[in-house]
C-alpha cells in the first residue's frame, strides 16, 4: 500500500513537472520574446544606418583628397616645364629662364619666384591634407570595424530570439491552434486630413491588414518604424527606418497637442506608431499580428513627435 502510494505521488509529480504551459503562459512568453526581438531589430536598424553613414563619410573623405593632389601635380608639371626650358636654353646655372610673355629678366625671375612659392604652398597644403586624411581615414575605419562587429552581434541575438519564438509558436500551435491573426484590408472611411499629415494617415489606413515582418519597410509587409517611415515618405518627408532615430528626428510635443500624423513612441523608443486621431493609432506591432488600428494606450507612451 505504501509502495503503491509512493508510486502514485512520484507519477503525479513527474506529470506536473512535464505539464505543458497554459495558453496564457505561452502568450506571455511570446509577447515578451516579441518585444525583445523588436528592441533588438530596432537597434539593428539603427546600427545599419550608422554604418551606412560611416561608409559614406569614408568615400567623401577619399574624394576630398583629389583636389589637393591635382593642385600639387599641376604645380609640379609647371616647375618641370620651367626647368626644362631653362636647360634647353642653356641658362640653368643662373636660372635666367626664358618665359613666354615676360618682357625682361626681372619679370621672368618674378614669375619664377611666384610659381615656386605657389608650388611650396601646394606642397604644404597637400602634406597637411594627406596627414589629416590619414588620421581621419584611420578613425573612420576603426568606427566601421566597431559598427560591423555590433551589427554582427545584433544579428546573432536577433536569430537566437527568432529561434526561441519559432519554438514558442510551434508549442502554442500544437496545443491551441495557430497564434497568428489573419489580416484584412480596411474598408471603413478614411478621415480627410489636410496637408502632408493627411497623406501619411491615408497611407497607414491602406496598410491595415498587411503582415508584420522584422526589418521590413514595405510595400507588402512592415515593422513598426518601417510603417511610419513609409507613411511619411508617401507624404514627401524622409524618416530613418528606426524608432529611436525617428524620435530624434521629430519635434517633441505633449499628448494634448497630438494631431493625426504625429508619432507615438513606446517602450523607451523601442516601438513607434502613427497617431490617426480620436485616441487611436495605426501600427505594425509584432510577428503574427497584422498592421491594425487600435487604442493609443496599448501600453504607456514614453513620448510624442511631430514631423516637420
Amino acid at each position: 500500500m505504501v509502495a503503491a502510494l509512493a508510486i502514485a505521488i512520484t507519477g503525479s509529480a513527474a506529470t506536473s513537472a512535464h505539464a505543458e504551459p497554459s495558453k496564457s503562459e505561452l502568450t506571455k512568453k511570446i509577447d515578451k520574446a516579441s518585444d525583445q526581438l523588436e528592441d533588438v531589430v530596432e537597434s539593428y536598424n539603427k546600427m545599419r544606418i550608422s554604418l551606412k553613414q560611416t561608409k559614406a563619410e569614408e568615400k567623401k573623405l577619399a574624394e576630398s583628397l583629389a583636389p589637393a593632389k591635382a593642385a600639387l601635380e599641376a604645380a609640379g608639371t609647371q616647375m618641370d616645364s620651367i626647368a626644362a626650358s631653362a636647360y634647353m636654353t642653356g641658362h640653368v646655372g643662373t636660372m635666367n629662364v626664358v618665359l613666354e610673355g615676360a618682357d625682361n629678366l626681372m619679370d621672368r625671375m618674378s614669375i619664377l619666384e611666384q610659381i615656386s612659392r605657389s608650388r611650396g604652398r601646394d606642397i604644404a597644403e597637400y602634406r597637411a591634407t594627406t596627414e589629416n586624411f590619414a588620421e581621419r581615414q584611420a578613425a573612420l575605419k576603426a568606427t566601421q570595424a566597431k559598427q560591423t562587429a555590433e551589427v554582427k552581434e545584433l544579428d546573432g541575438r536577433k536569430k537566437k530570439i527568432e529561434g526561441d519564438l519559432k519554438k514558442l509558436y510551434a508549442m502554442r500551435t500544437a496545443a491551441y491552434g495557430s497564434p497568428t491573426e489573419a489580416g484584412s484590408k480596411y474598408t471603413g472611411n478614411i478621415p480627410s486630413i489636410a496637408g502632408s499629415a493627411g497623406k501619411a494617415v491615408t497611407f497607414a489606413y491602406n496598410a491595415i491588414g498587411l503582415p508584420y515582418k522584422y526589418g521590413s519597410g514595405g510595400p507588402n509587409s512592415y515593422d513598426c518604424s518601417g510603417l511610419t517611415s513609409a507613411a511619411w515618405n508617401a507624404a514627401g518627408k524622409s524618416l530613418p527606418h528606426n524608432a529611436a532615430a525617428q524620435y530624434s528626428a521629430t519635434t517633441r510635443i505633449s499628448r494634448s497637442d497630438l494631431k493625426p500624423g504625429d508619432l507615438v513612441f513606446y517602450r523607451s523608443n523601442g516601438h513607434v506608431a502613427l497617431y490617426v486621431g480620436g485616441g487611436q493609432i495605426i501600427d505594425a506591432s509584432r510577428a503574427g499580428q497584422p498592421v491594425k488600428k487600435r487604442t493609443i494606450d496599448i501600453m504607456t507612451p514614453n513620448g510624442y513627435g511631430r514631423v516637420s
